[in-house]
């Protein structure tokens, strides 16, 4: 085991630094805590089930801006509500 000796000051300035950062993850976790709350969110694969197509036919949706989409980190999800009404009105 190593032992790293560092001042107290040093010290206390990591520790302010680290609660600074909490703090701006917090705020910015709760900005959007409420909108998934709202709504139940989706990603491909659950969308491909809900729906009984291929990713290629989602992609095709997207492509044509028949389901809207957001993208977290490089990942694609979508509104249950928004999937829904596409299969409503997709009903023969």
């Amino acid at each position: 085991m190593e032992v790293i000796a560092i001042q107290k000051s040093v010290l206390d300035g990591m520790k302010n630094e680290l609660k600074a950062l909490l703090e701006l993850t917090e705020n910015a976790t709760l900005k959007y805590t409420s909108i998934f709350k709202e709504e139940k969110w989706l990603d491909n694969q659950e969308v491909c089930l809900m729906m009984d197509i291929t990713k290629r036919t989602l992609q095709t949706y997207k492509d044509k801006g028949l389901l809207p989409y957001s993208k977290l980190n490089w990942k694609n999800y979508y509104k249950r509500s928004d999937v829904q009404a596409l299969l409503e009105a997709h009903q023969p």
